[in-house]
C-alpha cells in the first residue's frame, strides 16, 4: 500500500510524572540535569506539553491525547514515538527498549485509545520487544527515520539503534535498511537518527558533519537526493540545539512543519528560508522537556497513518 510521507493525525502522551530519567542519561548527550527547573520540572512540561498540542490542533492536525499513568513512574512518557509507531496498512509497531523504565510506557489501553478516539482500522500487531532479552534495541522513529513512500529506514547505529533489530523491522515492514555511524557532542554515538535528520514530503535535514565516513555520508546524500527532496545541512551546533528533530505534518491549509524555538533559533535566514518554501512554520516553546528530557518536538509527535474504519 502507497504511504504519504506526512501524517495529519499524532498521538502525544501527557507527562504525568515528567522528570531527568537516569536510566537514560548515559546514552542521551542532549539531557542535562538543570537544578533551575526542580520541583516545578513536571509543572512546567505540562504547560509545555498543552501549549503544543493546543498549537497543533487549531492549525488543523487531528491530536489524540493520552494520559500517562502516574505509577510506576515513567519520566519519559511523553516521547511515545519511541515505543510505537503506526503505519497505513494498519500495522502497529511495538519497540525494544534499552532503559528498563522506558519500557512501562508501553501500554494496551493507549493504542485501543488511538483506535476508537481516532476512528482507525488496526489490522496486525508486529512486536519486536523479544529482542530486549537479549540486549537488543530499536527505538522507533527516534532510531528511524523512514521514507515512507520511497520505503528506505535511515539509522545510525547506537546503544539503542540495534543493526539485527533494524532488519527484523525491515523485513516485516518491508523497507530498504540504510545504515550509517554519526557521531555527536564529545564524538559519541548519536543516540537517535531522529536529531540528526528528518524527512518531509519534500525537503530532508541532514547534519553531515556527523557523519564522519565520507562514503558514509555521500551514500546516504545521494539517496536523498536521488529521493527528490531538498536538502538543508546543518551544522553540529545546530544539531546540538535540536535543529533536525523537527516534523512535517499535514495542517488544515497544508504541509507544517513543527520544531522548537530552541531549533528555529538556531537556523540562519537561508534555512529558515528554505523550510518555509516547503510550509508553514509552527514553533513551539519546550526548554524544560529539552533540557531534562533530552528530547524535543519531534521525539513528542507519534505520527498515525493507520487506515480509518
Amino acid at each position: 500500500m502507497s504511504e504519504m510521507q506526512c501524517a495529519a493525525a499524532v498521538l502525544m502522551v501527557r507527562p504525568a510524572r515528567f522528570g531527568y530519567n537516569e536510566q537514560t542519561a548515559a546514552s542521551n548527550e542532549f539531557q542535562h540535569r538543570d537544578a533551575a527547573h526542580g520541583a516545578a520540572a513536571p509543572r512546567q512540561a505540562l504547560a509545555e506539553f498543552d501549549e503544543l498540542a493546543g498549537r497543533l490542533r487549531e492549525a488543523g492536525v487531528q491530536v489524540i491525547v493520552a494520559e500517562d499513568s502516574p505509577d510506576p513512574a515513567k519520566p519519559d512518557a511523553v516521547f511515545p514515538n519511541n515505543w510505537l509507531s503506526f503505519h497505513a496498512d494498519g500495522t502497529v509497531v511495538l519497540y525494544p527498549m534499552l532503559a528498563p523504565n522506558r519500557r512501562l510506557e508501553c501500554r494496551e489501553e493507549i493504542i485501543e485509545q488511538v483506535r476508537l478516539e481516532g476512528g482507525f482500522h488496526i489490522g496486525r500487531r508486529v512486536d519486536l520487544r523479544d529482542h530486549e532479552r537479549a540486549g537488543r534495541f530499536l527505538e522507533g522513529t527516534g532510531s528511524l527515520v523512514l521514507d515512507r513512500p520511497g520505503r528506505r529506514a535511515y539509522a545510525c547505529l547506537s546503544p539503542r539503534t540495534d543493526l539485527g533489530v533494524l532488519g527484523d523491522f525491515a523485513q516485516r515492514l518491508d523497507y530498504d535498511p540504510v545504515t550509517f555511524d554519526a557521531e555527536g557532542p564529545g564524538a559519541l554515538p548519536v543516540y537517535h537518527t531522529n536529531v540528526l535528520m528528518a524527512l518531509g514530503a519534500e525537503f530532508a535535514v541532514l547534519c553531515t558533519e556527523a557523519l564522519p565516513d565520507a562514503a558514509q555520508r555521500a551514500a546516504v546524500l545521494a539517496m536523498l537526493q536521488a529521493s527528490g527532496r531538498e536538502i538543508l545541512e546543518i551544522s553540529m551546533r545546530q544539531l546540538r540545539g535540536f535543529a533536525g528533530n523537527l516534523l512535517e505534518l499535514r495542517g488544515r491549509g497544508g504541509p507544517l512543519i513543527t520544531l522548537s524555538a530552541t531549533a528555529w533559533d538556531v537556523l540562519d535566514p537561508s534555512q529558515r528560508a528554505l523550510l518555509e518554501r516547503h510550509g508553514r512554520i509552527l514553533v513551539a516553546r519546550i526548554p524544560t522537556i529539552e533540557t531534562l528530557g533530552g528530547g524535543s518536538v519531534r521525539c513528542m509527535l507519534a505520527e498515525i497513518h493507520l487506515p480509518r474504519g
